[in-house]
């Protein structure tokens, strides 16, 4: 049922890809994402019912797509420095 969802939700790049082949990781996603967003590590675990460490060693990835997101936002703080 999953797989055919994922087929169906998503385009076919990345229905042919690792993306969201588990229900767990859009849970995965998610957390991560908050990181990405910068949420404080505690409020993301606390919100995940995980401890701290178990959230940056588990949920620590960058969501497909978000690397642009990231990128700006190094840059940006790097050119304060400049």
């Amino acid at each position: 049922m999953w797989q055919e969802a994922r087929l169906l939700a998503l385009p076919p790049s990345a229905a042919a890809s690792p993306l969201a082949s588990r229900p767990y990781d859009l849970w995965h996603s998610a957390l991560s994402t908050w990181r990405n967003a910068g949420v404080d590590p505690t409020e993301v675990a606390e919100r995940a019912g995980n401890g701290v460490e178990v959230l940056l060693t588990c949920y620590a990835k960058c969501p497909d797509g978000r690397q642009g997101v990231v990128n700006r936002r190094l840059e940006d703080l790097l050119r304060e420095y400049e």
